[in-house]
């Protein structure tokens, strides 16, 4: 009997879930769609707020009155500077020159109140010298990320150089083997990530909206000042000019710029050995002397010490 029981119920359960299913009615992926966008437009401005990351809900806002603050301390050509080298550095985290003056301000009060509670808290000095201390701090936390962005400028130009050879040589095949200029340059980018070739797209991206191809590619010469890329550029633009092949000019390129690059190599390796010097001199020979000539000068120092002056 419990046997027989078991089973009925089994029984049941299985037809209960087969009538549930079989009840139901398929799904309208339409009406499923429209829900949910219901769904979304019914949230408030507040929940979309706070969707956001934390740091850009509170930093981002600050960054923006502090830019406003210091955008009217700013003259046109310091504005200008600073929109180049922003341009050079690759635009990092996609500032712009209201941004990057909101971050240096935002960085020099920071520098400055840290200094003041430093020296008055901390090190119990007068308010007048802490407050001097904080101006000095304002200056130096306003002028900290002009060095930071100059160590990218740096990086990026490396980079830029780095990769010219082997992003021409892929140009230079794509080129020879049937591929038009701008198809190879597509090609270059969907292959090579990297500075260069985002350079490359945003020169695609301009001749698509209209632009020529020249003043795209000229365009590129001041956001990356590497002079290897000027003069890839410069002969691009006069073959397109002349009516030259220019799978005879990317040829010819791609071999000077891997010359340079030999000669670069060989001008690294030439100054290894005077770089060298500087840690030799400074690190490993005083630990050599400190070793050699320590146990001769205690034992000099012993012998002088007990009165016993060697014959």
């Amino acid at each position: 009997m419990p046997v027989v029981i078991l089973g009925l119920l089994v029984g049941g359960g299985i037809l209960i879930v087969f009538i549930g299913l079989s009840a139901s009615k398929p799904i309208d992926p339409v009406q499923a769609r429209l829900t949910q966008l219901g769904a979304i437009q019914a949230r408030n401005l507040e929940e979309l707020e706070l969707q956001a990351p934390f740091l850009e809900r509170t930093m981002r806002p600050l960054v923006g009155r502090l830019s406003h603050a210091s955008s009217r301390v700013t003259s046109a050509s310091s504005a200008d500077t600073m929109e180049k080298r922003l341009a050079l550095a690759g635009n990092p985290g996609d500032m712009r020159i209201a941004d990057w003056l909101g971050v240096k301000a935002l960085v020099a009060v920071a520098t400055g109140v840290i200094l003041f509670l430093i020296f008055s808290v901390l090190a119990g000095a007068s308010i007048l010298y802490a407050a001097f201390v904080a101006v000095i701090g304002l200056i130096i936390g306003y002028l900290l990320p002009e060095f930071w962005l100059g160590g990218q400028i740096k990086k990026r130009k490396k980079v830029i150089l780095k990769m010219i050879p082997d992003t021409l040589d892929l140009l230079t095949i794509s080129v020879r083997a049937g591929l038009g200029f701008d198809a190879a340059l597509a090609k270059v980018v969907e292959k090579l990530p990297g500075p260069l070739t985002d350079e490359f797209r945003r020169a695609l991206a301009e001749v698509r909206v209209g632009k020529a191809r020249r003043e795209a590619l000229r365009d590129m010469v001041p956001r990356t000042n590497v002079q290897p890329l000027s003069n890839f550029i410069g002969a691009i633009i006069q073959a397109e000019t002349l009516g030259v092949s220019i799978s005879k000019v990317l040829q010819v390129q791609s071999e000077q710029l891997r010359i340079e690059r030999r000669q670069r190599a060989e001008e690294m390796a030439a100054k290894a050995p005077i770089k060298m010097l500087f840690p030799l001199v400074g690190c490993i020979f005083p630990a050599l002397f400190v070793v050699i000539l320590g146990p001769a000068i205690i034992q000099i120092a012993k012998t002088f010490s007990s009165g016993q002056i060697p014959k």
